[in-house]
C-alpha cells in the first residue's frame, strides 16, 4: 500500500480513490500542479485589483449574479457563501464518502482552473491527512450548480466552523483543527465559490458504489455457479460458442467465469444422462443477465474516470490565454444518468439472485428438503431468508426509478434544469447495500444445499467458495438466528475472501 498518493489533476484512478477513502492513505500535490495553481491565482488577484467583473468573485451568486461586490467585500462574500449554502439535511455521510469528496476536490483543483490559493488547497490536504472528517449531511443537493450544500458543509471546517469527526469523536470544526494543530483559514477572493462549486459529492458516492458493484458481480457469478450445482444444472449453457455467437463483452466474461468455477464438478457429471432438456432462465441465462450488468458497469466506469479528472467549478481560469470563462461543468447530468444506470444494473443482479434463492428453498423446484433444513415443520430453515431477499429486491425496484428524469427549478429560475445526480448517487449506493445482502443470502443457501445434496465433489471454484463460507458459518442442522449468518457471509463478501479463494484455485475472474 502507498503511503501517499500524488494528485496531478489527471490520471487519478478508482483504485487509488478507494485507498484514500477506505484505507486512510494520504494525498500530496504534484509540483507541476502547484505551478498551475499559483499561476491561476495570480491572475485572480490581478483581475480583482483591476475591478474585473467575475462571477462569484466580484458578483453575487446564482440569481444574484447581477449584484456587484466591492473590493472591500470580496473576502466577506466568500465566508458568507459557505454559511448560506450549508443548509444540509439528514444523517451524516459515512467517513469514506467524505474522504473521497476531499480527495476528488483536491484533484480537481490540481488542474489549475479554480483560482484557489495553493495555501487553501494544501490546508484541505492537511485536513484529510490528519484524519479530520467534516460532518456532511447527506441531503440538500439537486446536482445542478455542483453539490453546493454538501460541499459547503465540508469547506466550513477549513475556516474553523461547522463540525467534524476526529478519532471517532464528533466536535466543532474549530476544536478539530486545534486538536491536529491546524490554524483556521481566512478565505480570499473567489475561494468560497471555488470550494463548493463542483460535482465531488456525486462522484464520491458513484465511485464507491461502482467499486462495490464490480466486487458484487464476481460474487454473483460465484453464487449462481453454486446454485447451479445444487440445483443439478448443466454447464453446457456456458459453452463459449454460444456467447461468441452474440459477442457482448460482459456476457462472454460471465459465461467464462461460470464455466471455470464449475470445472471438474462431479455433481454436474453425476446427472449427465438425466431427462432435463434445459435449465430455468435464472441458471441458463445467468451469463446474459450478469453480463449485461458488467457492460453497464463499464459505461459507468468510463463516466466516473472522466469526471474524476475534470474541472467542474465555475468560473474556470485558463492561465495559458490569461482568460476566465463562465460555463456549466458543475451540472451533474453525466453522473445522474450513469448512477441511475448503475443502480438499475445492480438491482438486476439482486432480482435474478432472489429467484435462484426461491428455487433453492422450494422443494418442488429443487428436489431438496423444504427450505433446506432437515426435520422441516419443527424447523423453518431458510424460509424467511427468502422473505428477506424478496423485501430487499422489492425495495430496490422502487429505488431504481431514475432520479435523472426529474428536475425542479432553483435559485429564482436561474437554475431552471437540474440533474438530481446527487439523489441518483445516493439511491445507487443503497441499492448496492441491499444487493450485497441478497447475494450473501444466495451464497448461504447454496452452501447449505451442497451439504444437503450429496457428498459428491463440487466444481473447483464452487468448492473453494463453499469452504470459505463454512470456515465462518456452520451447516444449519436446526433453526438459529439467521441474521447473524447472513452478516458473516456479507462480511466475507465485503472483504473479498470468497473471490480470493476462488481466484487462487481457478485464476482471475473478469
Amino acid at each position: 500500500m502507498k503511503d501517499q498518493i500524488v494528485l496531478r489533476g489527471n490520471g487519478f484512478i478508482l483504485e487509488d480513490l478507494i485507498q484514500i477513502a477506505r484505507n486512510k492513505v494520504g494525498i500530496t500535490i504534484s509540483k507541476q500542479s502547484e505551478a498551475r495553481i499559483n499561476k491561476a491565482r495570480n491572475l485572480i488577484d490581478k483581475w480583482v485589483e483591476q475591478g474585473e467583473r467575475i462571477y462569484g468573485v466580484t458578483t453575487g451568486f446564482g440569481a444574484l449574479s447581477g449584484v456587484n461586490i466591492s473590493y472591500e467585500d470580496t473576502k466577506k462574500l466568500q465566508k458568507n457563501i459557505l454559511f448560506s449554502h450549508a443548509a444540509g439535511i439528514g444523517k451524516d455521510l459515512d467517513n469514506d464518502v467524505v474522504r473521497a469528496m476531499i480527495a476528488l476536490r483536491v484533484n480537481d483543483f490540481c488542474r489549475g482552473n479554480s483560482g484557489l490559493r495553493l495555501e487553501t488547497i494544501k490546508k484541505l490536504t492537511r485536513i484529510l491527512n490528519a484524519g479530520i472528517v467534516p460532518v456532511v449531511p447527506e441531503k440538500g443537493s439537486v446536482g445542478a450548480s455542483g453539490d453546493l450544500v454538501p460541499m459547503a458543509h465540508l469547506a466550513l471546517v477549513l475556516i474553523g466552523e461547522g463540525e467534524a469527526y476526529v478519532d471517532g469523536m464528533r466536535m466543532s470544526g474549530a476544536r478539530a483543527l486545534k486538536k491536529k494543530s491546524i490554524k483556521p483559514l481566512v478565505l480570499d477572493s473567489g475561494e468560497g465559490l471555488a470550494l463548493i462549486n463542483g460535482t465531488q459529492f456525486m462522484i464520491a458516492l458513484g465511485s464507491l458504489a461502482l467499486h462495490d458493484a464490480l466486487n458484487l458481480c464476481k460474487h454473483a457469478d460465484i453464487a449462481a455457479s453454486m446454485s447451479l450445482e445444487t440445483l443439478m444444472g448443466t454447464r453446457s449453457a456456458f459453452d463459449a460458442r454460444i456467447h461468441n455467437a452474440r459477442p457482448h463483452t460482459g456476457q462472454i466474461k460471465a459465461a467464462d467465469n461460470m464455466l471455470r468455477i464449475t470445472e471438474n464438478s462431479d455433481i454436474i457429471s453425476s446427472h449427465g444422462d438425466c431427462s432435463r432438456v434445459q435449465d430455468a432462465y435464472t441458471l441458463r441465462c445467468s451469463p446474459q443477465v450478469h453480463g449485461a450488468s458488467w457492460d453497464a458497469f463499464a459505461y459507468v466506469d468510463n463516466v466516473i474516470r472522466v469526471e474524476m479528472n475534470s474541472s467542474t467549478e465555475n468560473p474556470l481560469i485558463f492561465s495559458e490565454s490569461e482568460d476566465f470563462l463562465s460555463g456549466g461543468n458543475f451540472h451533474g447530468q453525466p453522473l445522474a444518468l450513469a448512477c441511475d444506470f448503475l443502480g438499475i444494473a445492480i438491482a438486476e443482479l439482486a432480482n435474478i439472485s432472489e429467484r435462484r434463492i426461491e428455487r433453492l428453498v422450494n422443494p418442488q423446484l429443487s428436489g431438496l428438503p423444504a427450505f433446506l433444513v432437515e426435520d422441516g415443520g419443527l424447523n423453518s430453515g431458510f424460509m424467511i431468508a427468502q422473505y428477506a431477499a424478496a423485501s430487499l429486491v422489492s425495495e430496490n425496484k422502487i429505488l431504481a426509478h431514475p432520479a435523472s428524469v426529474d428536475s425542479i427549478p432553483t435559485s429564482a429560475n436561474k437554475e431552471d434544469h437540474v440533474s438530481m445526480g446527487s439523489i441518483a448517487a445516493r439511491k445507487c449506493r443503497e441499492i448496492v447495500a441491499n444487493t450485497e445482502e441478497v447475494i450473501a443470502i444466495e451464497l448461504l443457501c447454496a452452501a447449505q444445499g451442497i451439504d444437503l445434496f450429496t457428498n459428491i465433489k463440487a466444481g473447483d471454484g464452487t468448492l473453494a467458495a463453499y469452504e470459505v463460507i463454512r470456515s465462518r458459518v456452520d451447516y444449519m442442522k436446526e433453526d438459529r438466528i439467521l441474521s447473524l449468518d447472513i452478516a458473516k457471509v456479507k462480511k466475507l463478501l465485503k472483504e473479498g475472501s470468497i473471490v480470493k479463494a476462488v481466484e487462487d484455485k481457478i485464476g482471475k475472474l473478469y
